[in-house]
């Protein structure tokens, strides 16, 4: 009875370990990173980002910095008062709730004169986009969630085979 107690205590780390491997780590902008006159609406068109994963921001500290503001700042790229900026260049945002998200540079007019600025919605692990692509067709994004959900029914197959072996 404790080595069935010690196993399933085993098992259910190995697939909290695993499904955290599984987020995925975007660099906003890609190459390009955090910087002026780049388009970050269509770097994020296509992309499918989910609880857990993370934004990485990666700039020249001191000469950017991002601010999470809400819609409405968004559209007048203005940022309200008590807003925390992020200041290291290398700033790490895990998307932890879904639903929309809103970044800005609050340097001088970074936001406003030269687009830098990002809008993003972000679906729960389970959540599939509103428009969902062709099977015939599947976008990457779109791959690594059925790869992932195979990935899982393996792992709960092979967890039952094993506990039923050993037990």
């Amino acid at each position: 009875m404790a080595f069935s107690k010690i196993f399933f205590t085993t098992a259910v780390v190995a697939v909290s370990v695993i499904h955290s491997s599984l987020a995925t780590e975007f660099l906003v902008g890609d190459k390009s990173g955090w910087t002026l006159d780049f388009d970050y609406q269509g770097w994020a068109a296509g992309k499918e980002f989910r609880v857990g994963d993370q934004l990485v921001f990666k700039y020249a500290s001191g000469v950017h910095n991002v601010l999470r503001v809400n819609g409405t700042e968004f559209q007048q790229c203005e940022a309200a008062d008590n807003t925390v900026p992020l200041t290291t260049g290398n700033d790490v945002i895990t998307l932890a709730t879904p639903g929309r998200k809103w970044y800005i540079c609050g340097v001088a007019r970074h936001c406003a004169a030269r687009s830098m600025k990002l809008n993003i919605t972000v679906l729960a692990q389970g959540d599939s986009p509103a428009s969902a692509p062709t099977p015939s067709s599947p976008t990457p994004a779109a791959a690594r969630g059925n790869a992932a959900s195979s990935f899982y029914g393996w792992i709960v197959v092979m967890v039952s085979f094993v506990g039923m072996v050993l037990v």
